[in-house]
Formats: C-alpha cells, structure tokens, sequence
C-alpha cells in the first residue's frame, strides 16, 4: 500500500478500533459541593449525542445518615453506576433512595443500576414511563449505542406523595406539578434550602418541549417562584441562587408561545417558523435555535389546525 500504510498497519488499527470504543464508554462525573451535603453533578448544555453519552441533565446527591438521596439519575446504566459510586464516596455510605423528577430518559434511565425497591416518583411519572420507557430507550440506543449496554427499564417501586418526608433524618418536601410533563417532582431540601427543580427549571439553556403544556408550566413556575429557597438546581444549567432562572425559563415559555402563535398567523411553514428571530436577551441561552426548532416540530401542526381552519369544510 502507498504512503506508508501497510497491511500490519491497517490490521493493528482495526484491532485497536473497538478497545477505543470501549474506553470511551466511561462516564467522568464531577461532583460540585454547593451546601453541607448537597452536590450536584453537572450535565452537558448540550442535546443528546453520543459524544457526550447523553449526561446532559443535572443529577443531585444529598448526604443522609447511612447513605445518599439521588436526584435523578442520567441516562443509563452505566451512568447510574457511576453516580452510586460517586454518591458512595461522597457520602460514606450506599444509595438510600432514587428520586425521579419526571420521565425523560436523560434523567430516568439510569434507574437501571438500582433496585425498584429504593426508586420513586409521582403516581403520574410512573403511568408515563409504563406508557413510554420503551420507546425511549430504543431511541437512546440508537443514538448513543454501547454508552446503553445492559440498560433496561425499570420502573419506580415508590409512589411520592406530595408533602414533607425524611429519609436518613434528612428534612425534605415533595412538590408535586406539572408542564414541562404530566408529573414532574420538585424537592425542597428543607436541610439545606435547596430546591431541586427538575425540568420545570432551565437556566442559560433552553427549556425542551416534547411532553410540554405550556400554561400548566408557567402555573409551575408560579408556584415555585412564590417559595423562598438558598438556591436552586435547575434540571439544565448552572445552579441559580436567585429566582432568576425561574423568570428566564417562565420568560421564554412566554415568549415562544406568542412567537409560534405569530408564526401562523403570518401563514409562515414550518421551515420558516424555526427560523424567526430569538430576541437578544436569550443570546446567552445554549441551544437556543436547537429547541426552538423542537418545539415548532411539537407545537405547530396542532396551532396551525386550531388557527386555520379546512377551507373545503
């Protein structure tokens, strides 16, 4: 062969292919301390791909007597492994609880690595991911491949109810709502003032729309806005220790209704309605375009079918 590549050449880089696949299959996960006992574990602001073996969401660890409180869990098994042994060291003891904020699979799936006995959600959550689990994971695996191995559903074993609970003599609060999903789970650390919204919060990162109902998500974030908390760890993005990811997520709901709602009217296509402008002040926000285009893809057959009616009716 020309230019050096010989045929040991090739067969060694053939061998060496699938030992560099696996190796990157490993999650790093790096725990950020922000309160006694609260850390949180940082997901990529960016869509699920498999560069980043689809750790994009925030998952939370809470020290508790004995063991740990995981809220959320990734995106598979091998994540939720990695979050157990992290929460292990961290904490000094194992995983007491799993508590899932709402179905997506970037939050959800790494139910896998544990036992449906310690795993709980919403009454709601649970009916959705009987309802969709498997649909999600057959896209994961398409998308992210061997990241997925030996992922299976598994589903909670606990219902939440709303209302104030202790685990390991952690004071906490279930806050059940709805609007980004059918049940979607915040949860007051009464220990350390910390509200764990899920993805009833995004901040610097546009909010995803697939299960959304948009008037129910601002009644949400109404509801969360009214409370007082130290800070709060949004299901996407940096933790906020003001209520201004509540306004910029509220703001951009607000915003993309109005916009999607003009965009029919103007009887744009949907090729032109993902491409309207995003006003500056979301300029910051990662994945602007991306997610506006989403939730054209979610939102607007069902705006233009109530807004221009079947002339041949």
């Amino acid at each position: 062969m020309g230019n050096g590549f010989t045929r040991r050449a090739m067969i060694g880089a053939m061998m060496a292919a699938p030992l560099a696949a696996n190796a990157a299959q490993y999650y790093t996960l790096k725990p950020d301390l922000v309160a006694p006992g609260v850390w949180v574990v940082r997901g990529a602001d960016e869509a699920i791909a498999f560069a980043n073996g689809g750790a994009i969401a925030n998952c939370t660890i809470l020290a508790a007597k004995g063991g740990a409180i995981l809220c959320d869990c990734g995106p598979s098994l091998a994540y939720g492994q990695a979050l157990a042994r992290l929460a292990q060291k961290l904490t000094g003891g194992p995983v007491l609880r799993v508590l899932i904020t709402h179905l997506h699979p970037d939050h959800a799936m790494g139910a896998a690595a544990f036992d449906p006995a310690i795993i709980a959600a919403l009454p709601e959550t649970r009916r959705e991911l009987e309802r969709d689990a498997r649909g999600f994971s057959d896209g994961m695996y398409r998308l992210l491949a061997d990241w997925m191995t030996g992922t299976n559903v598994v589903l909670p074993g606990m219902d939440v109810a709303p209302g104030p609970f202790e685990i390991g003599g952690r004071a906490l609060e279930a806050i059940a709502l709805s609007g980004h999903s059918g049940g979607d789970l915040a949860i007051m650390d009464r220990t350390s003032g910390t509200l764990i919204a899920g993805d009833l919060v995004f901040h610097n990162r546009a909010p995803a729309t697939p299960d959304a109902d948009l008037s129910a998500w601002r009644r949400s974030l109404d509801a969360l806005d009214g409370r007082e908390f130290a800070r709060l760890i949004p299901g996407h993005g940096p933790v906020d220790a003001t209520h201004g990811a509540i306004v910029q997520t509220r703001d951009w709901l607000t915003w993309l209704e109005s916009a999607l709602a003009d965009a029919v009217a103007r009887g744009l296509d949907m090729s032109e309605a993902g491409d309207i402008p995003i006003p500056e002040r979301f300029a910051g926000v990662a994945l602007a375009r991306y997610e506006l285009q989403r939730s054209v893809s979610h939102f607007y057959a069902r705006l233009e079918a109530n807004e221009l009616p079947r002339i041949d009716n």
